[in-house]
């Protein structure tokens, strides 16, 4: 096992509070669309029509996760994830007409953790904020992960290298824990995506390259010659533990 100071879990009362969502897009129509479908869903809604209104209702409301178009007029939707990544790690979820991968992997660069296309189904919207809604809500066993000089405390969420804390988004944070969980062990790229993403994003390979190059920046010293997350050509991804 490469766990210490193990804890046994401790139950928590269900939490009946409505998650909120901040919907982002300059498109009254659409903001409207998505109120009215994420309100029948359980969803307590907030919106913003411009990206400087984007970043202070995400100060005052901290919502449970944002819903952000890119295309907005003042400060881009670029601009806003890279703002609010400097003090929050909110799930952000972005919504485009683009459907190039190079937009894709500029937001996600940006500090994003999804993607989504317009026009899209209210269902696929809805399973991808559920994904979402778990990764943040997920209650975790008490117990810290160490090898050299990586520690995550899997309680506290908390990710430090050589005493310094690191600041992952959800989905680089899940990757890491996915990775912990199966220590030493391959886990393949369809493998990853699945526990992650979900089902249907399987193939999706060019975005895990981002999130793990983007987990591998934060957490080795040397992301270009990486010590903890190794790459297994033409397979997927291994943890090395540090005995």
């Amino acid at each position: 096992m490469f766990y210490n100071n193990a804890i046994l879990d401790s139950a928590k009362p269900d939490n009946m509070v409505k998650p909120k969502i901040l919907i982002v897009d300059d498109e009254h129509a659409i903001r409207r669309f998505l109120r009215t479908a994420l309100t029948a869903h359980g969803y307590d809604l907030y919106e913003a029509a411009t990206g400087e209104d984007a970043i202070l209702q995400a100060i005052n409301v901290r919502p449970d996760l944002i819903i952000l178009d890119l295309g907005l007029p003042g400060i881009n939707g670029l601009e806003v994830i890279r703002r609010i990544r400097g003090w929050a790690q909110t799930p952000i979820l972005i919504l485009s007409v683009q459907n190039q991968d190079t937009e894709k992997i500029e937001a996600l660069d940006a500090g994003a953790d999804d993607y989504l296309t317009k026009p899209f189904s209210v269902g696929e919207l809805t399973a991808r904020l559920r994904v979402a809604m778990r990764h943040i809500h997920k209650e975790e066993p008490e117990m810290v992960f160490v090898s050299g000089k990586l520690r995550v405390d899997l309680t506290a969420r908390v990710v430090t290298r050589d005493g310094e804390e690191v600041q992952l988004t959800p989905t680089e944070y899940d990757l890491l824990k996915l990775l912990i969980h199966y220590a030493g062990r391959v886990l393949t790229h369809q493998q990853l995506l699945k526990e992650v993403r979900g089902v249907g994003y399987q193939t999706e390979t060019h975005l895990l390259r981002v999130h793990m190059s983007n987990l591998r920046r934060k957490i080795e010293e040397d992301p270009s010659n990486p010590h903890y997350i190794l790459t297994e050509p033409g397979v997927g991804y291994r943890l090395k533990v540090d005995v």
